[in-house]
């Protein structure tokens, strides 16, 4: 316990249980009992204040939340982010799991090695990110889903953020930080149909600080393992 306490800065503590708080709270007052989604928020939330500070128990966490997502994402035929998390954020963070401990920083597994990517990488993800957007679009529209540009765009982000995050990159906060941005666009549209969706329109702005944090954090442990 006393590891735990002193594994996280007072920052961290505060951001971590500030979210966790805020989320639990909006649950109640919008008198929810979609218990799903608060429980997946609380593991999503856990899950990406461990991935900030480069800790691989934030993957593991990430393949648990892809599945509670993909259920509640479903229920609101939200058909793009269903496939997008159970068919390739949760996998590529399960390939992640098995990236980042076979790279640990100075052996230590509580830590990944920062890696920088190769100079004709962001060109190939940006097409192939394209491509594999172009072919969802189609499969999203054949399953009739709701808002299919913005599905679509939550794909393209959410492949370019999963691949960034799979080679250990400190831009996978960045990528799904504007992926943060388009799920609480898309899960407004949804509360405003109903409320109990509000639930995931807070815990996507938490994860826009966690991220916001996570690359700020990356660029800090980036320099540090350079040094």
């Amino acid at each position: 316990m006393k590891r735990l306490l002193n594994y996280f800065s007072p920052f961290e503590w505060i951001l971590w249980m500030g979210s966790m708080v805020l989320m639990v709270f909006v649950f109640i007052i919008f008198d929810n009992d979609q218990y799903l989604y608060l429980i997946g928020s609380l593991i999503g939330s856990t899950a990406v204040i461990f991935v900030s500070k480069a800790n691989p128990i934030g993957q593991i966490l990430t393949v648990v939340f892809a599945i509670f997502y993909g259920i509640i994402s479903y229920s609101f035929k939200y058909y793009g982010e269903m496939l997008t998390y159970l068919g390739m954020t949760g996998p590529m963070a399960l390939f992640s799991v098995i990236t980042w401990i076979k790279n640990p920083y100075k052996g230590r597994l509580s830590e990944v090695k920062v890696n920088h990517l190769k100079r004709r990488e962001p060109l190939m993800l940006l097409i192939l990110g394209s491509f594999v957007s172009l072919i969802f679009y189609f499969i999203l529209k054949a399953f009739d889903t709701s808002y299919l540009i913005m599905s679509t765009i939550s794909i393209y982000t959410s492949f370019v953020a999963s691949y960034l995050t799979l080679r250990r990159s400190k831009h996978y906060a960045l990528a799904y930080a504007v992926n943060d941005i388009v799920l609480i666009i898309l899960w407004t549209l949804a509360s405003l149909q109903d409320t109990s969706y509000i639930a995931l329109v807070i815990c996507f702005i938490a994860f826009l600080c966690h991220d916001a944090y996570g690359f700020i954090n990356w660029t800090k442990i980036h320099k540090r393992q350079q040094t």
